[in-house]
């Protein structure tokens, strides 16, 4: 059996401000710029919309689809992959769970069976935990995660009050202090003044991993459900998370 791969999980300070964005643009950048198999998970247990971001409105297999196996720790590699949905060559898709209700139900023997298994099967794991920590998928996701990014944006009450609250009060009591974190800073499409990236990092208490801006015709693609394709193949969707990525790549030796 072989090493387990890295693990990059996202977290949001506050809901709704693009984090999932972030850990997508991530994964289709690194699968773009590496020959490596990238694994994203949507651990989003309580709204998961990634399935409706990338065009699958009614999706077959999706993290709730897969609680018999989880449930007996009997997931295969196999099993994984042909619940996932291929964006574009190296990038694999696991949509979250749509039973909403359900959410609470999922366990930490289950998300960590899920873990184990998915860095077993790609080369690198991205996690999207979205923004709520009372699950368990967000909690083993951040307690193994290789690398931490926090997605906030330059509204105080995300940074401070949020940031504040999940950084330094919440995540201590789970093992993981605030400096073990990295911020993704996400800059919302015409959002005049606010504070500077290094007033937000300073308050936070963590360095800046990286920046996403948002566009107009970007957030259109997500009602479109045609964020792949900006991803892909419009020029500034090529760029976004592509300096994020390439720290990623560099920090595990992914090969270019």
């Amino acid at each position: 059996m072989r090493m387990p791969s890295p693990l990059i999980t996202f977290v949001g300070t506050t809901p709704n401000i693009g984090t999932s964005i972030a850990a997508l643009a991530a994964a289709c950048r690194i699968a773009e710029d590496t020959k490596t198999s990238v694994g994203f998970l949507c651990l989003n247990l309580k709204s998961a919309k990634s399935h409706r971001y990338l065009g699958v409105d009614n999706p077959v297999e999706t993290l709730d689809s897969l609680r018999p196996e989880l449930r007996s720790s009997s997931l295969l590699p196999e099993k994984l992959l042909l619940a996932t949905h291929s964006v574009m060559e190296g990038l694999h898709v696991l949509f979250g769970n749509v039973l909403r209700d359900q959410a609470e139900f999922f366990t930490s023997e289950e998300v960590d069976h899920l873990l184990d298994v998915a860095q077993q099967t790609f080369d690198i794991v991205i996690a999207d935990v979205g923004a709520y920590w009372d699950n368990a998928a967000t909690l083993c996701a951040l307690r193994r995660a290789n690398t931490r990014l926090v997605a906030t944006t330059g509204a105080l009450s995300h940074f401070q009050e949020d940031g504040h609250r999940w950084l330094k009060q919440l995540s201590p009591l789970y093992g993981i202090s605030a400096d073990q974190y990295e911020a993704v800073i996400i800059h919302a499409p015409g959002r005049i003044g606010g504070f500077h990236v290094k007033e937000i990092c300073n308050e936070l208490g963590v360095p800046l991993f990286g920046e996403l801006k948002l566009s107009g015709p970007m957030l259109s693609q997500l009602d479109s459900g045609t964020l792949d394709q900006w991803l892909i193949s419009d020029e500034q969707g090529k760029q976004a998370m592509a300096q994020p990525a390439k720290h990623i790549i560099q920090r595990y030796g992914l090969t270019r």
